[in-house]
């Protein structure tokens, strides 16, 4: 099991930037699906942005907004987020998912392991 613990979120206003972190206790020689998901009152879960052994994928509303990068060397996964927007306005987790594939679906269902979210407020 994936120890994963968020930090970064905060309120900003319109326009503004934040970076989550994710600290993470994955092992350095296995392969693991990271991904960032996030939940606003009174709607579901919904995928923001994956990361693979190939590639990245990002949910269409933040996509040229939104970065996902990690610091193998730190164990830890971000999240870069500029241009927030209200729509933004969400509690963010990150989560993990052992697994060897290029490309990491951003579905809730998929990932086993899950944080316990950091706030974010955007204002307009």
């Amino acid at each position: 099991q994936v120890q994963l613990a968020e930090s970064g979120g905060g309120s900003v206003e319109t326009g503004g930037s934040l970076r989550l972190s994710c600290a993470t206790s994955t092992n350095p020689g296995s392969q693991y699906c990271l991904a960032w998901f996030r939940q606003a009152p009174g709607k579901e879960r919904e995928g923001v942005a994956s990361l693979g052994r190939v590639r990245a994928l990002y949910e269409d509303s933040v996509k040229g907004r939104f970065t996902i990068s990690q610091d193998r060397a730190k164990n830890t996964l971000y999240l870069q987020m500029n241009s927030l927007k209200p729509d933004d306005t969400a509690i963010y987790y990150c989560a993990a998912v052992l697994a060897q594939v290029g490309t990491c679906p951003i579905l809730t269902h998929i990932y086993s392991d899950w944080g316990q979210g950091t706030q974010v407020t955007v204002s307009s």
